[in-house]
């Protein structure tokens, strides 16, 4: 994944900075001593009269998505021209990886000012009163109200939502075209789908298992559609004893799916080939689908900024699939920092800059969950995301994602899968493992 990471990082409190430190920029950090004796931070506080405005530096915890290296360098552009006296130290990780485990430890030892993570973390850390309070301030008024709901407990907004991401299955338009290939609705369509493909000796689907990651997101895109738009409250169920993995045939299905895509990609090479290589094979037409999400934009334009591609919803059992939403990068802010003021402006900027915004939504190739700000990049599957919406055949991944967490249940139960599918274990024995470790599920 193209993540940057600041492999040095210490809490430097109220430093007058020269330079901004983006997230692929090496600090010199002060030693043990010196942070000891440094003075405790202090809240921003407007310039007086004739006096300069005084330094703050605010610690940036970002975990991201593929799609996201690069925007906390234009972060930082637009902060500084508004508010040059407050610098971000930014740590960048992996989200799918490396965001829990860092939230983890932060939270033995104090989080960091600003958190950026994705929707579902406003569940995880603001139920544990971790994260401030952002209802009623100006730059929420600017999220499309649709973004709130999923960052809103007990009537506060702990989390502003930035941008969006688009899930299902992208398609090759021209393979399609050229072999009369309508798009599938129900299993027994994709089914026949996939029988087509084969028999032109066309691989069916374009796969990367070597991510966990991308195992986890894929089945969780499964069980939306085949368990949680049926049983909104099934990770519930299944911590009060009412629901299992192992006794579900729609949560059997949505494993089974995986082993449909396996059966129809490059088996030798699935669990060795990278994202990029995989989107990459899509454009090229060495495969029709591939099974994803809104991040693989980038790879399909920088093979081919002419490539034409759609979207559709992976077919479930009952054929009402719908479309995923994804909120992506959410912006939240630590309850406990005291530069409350200071990150109120840094959400000021990145709301109220429109030009900062389109060339972040432009940049990752993801939707506006601002008002007013539409991004301009060439995007040919934007026909079949307008349909679905204005069918009202969308819906938002945290649906699921809200009632089993990724950190320690998703991402555990996808590496289970992975053996599975290299025969190291049976698909029962990756199901009873689910089972066995639900108290971890609770996001």
């Amino acid at each position: 994944m193209k993540i940057k990471k600041l492999l040095s990082l210490t809490v430097v409190p109220t430093l007058v900075i020269a330079s901004l430190t983006g997230c692929g920029t090496q600090t010199e950090a002060p030693s043990a001593s010196e942070v000891t004796e440094a003075a405790p931070k202090e809240e921003t506080k407007p310039a007086e009269e004739g006096k300069e405005q005084e330094k703050v530096v605010l610690k940036v915890l970002a975990g991201q998505s593929t799609t996201d290296a690069g925007v906390e360098d234009m972060i930082d552009e637009a902060l500084a021209k508004k508010y040059p006296e407050i610098t971000l130290e930014w740590e960048c990780v992996d989200w799918g990886k490396d965001f829990q485990p860092k939230m983890q430890q932060y939270m033995q030892s104090g989080l960091p000012d600003i958190m950026i993570g994705k929707a579902q973390d406003v569940t995880t850390y603001g139920s544990q009163g971790l994260l401030g309070d952002l209802t009623g301030k100006e730059y929420i008024s600017k999220v499309l109200d649709a973004a709130l709901p999923g960052v809103t407990l007990d009537n506060k907004v702990y989390g502003l939502v930035y941008n969006a991401l688009y899930q299902g299955v992208y398609y090759n338009k021209q393979i399609f075209k050229d072999n009369n290939i309508e798009i599938p609705k129900t299993q027994a369509e994709l089914k026949a789908v996939i029988d087509k493909l084969n028999g032109l000796g066309i691989t069916p689907f374009a796969t990367h298992f070597v991510d966990t990651w991308s195992i986890g997101n894929i089945t969780m895109q499964f069980a939306i559609n085949d368990v949680f738009n049926k049983t909104p409250n099934w990770g519930d169920k299944l911590r009060e004893g009412e629901a299992t993995f192992t006794q579900s045939p729609e949560y059997r299905s949505a494993y089974e799916y995986n082993k449909l895509i396996f059966d129809n990609t490059w088996k030798d090479e699935t669990f060795s080939l990278e994202q990029t290589e995989a989107d990459a094979r899509l454009v090229q037409g060495k495969a029709a689908m591939k099974v994803s999400g809104s991040w693989s934009i980038q790879n399909f334009l920088d093979v081919d900024e002419k490539f034409e591609f759609g979207i559709f919803p992976f077919p479930n059992q009952t054929g009402d699939s719908k479309l995923i939403f994804e909120p992506n990068i959410t912006f939240m802010k630590s309850a406990d920092s005291p530069y409350q003021d200071a990150i109120d402006k840094v959400f000021e900027v990145v709301t109220n800059d429109k030009e900062l915004a389109l060339e972040i939504y432009n940049y990752t190739k993801t939707a506006s969950m601002l008002k007013d700000v539409t991004p301009t990049f060439t995007n040919p599957s934007q026909a079949d995301i307008d349909k679905y919406a204005s069918d009202g055949n969308i819906v938002d991944a945290n649906t699921g994602n809200t009632q089993l967490q990724w950190g320690g249940f998703q991402e555990e139960n996808a590496k289970d899968i992975a053996e599975w599918l290299q025969g190291n274990i049976t698909i029962d024995d990756a199901l009873k493992a689910a089972d066995a470790r639900k108290e971890n599920s609770k996001p």
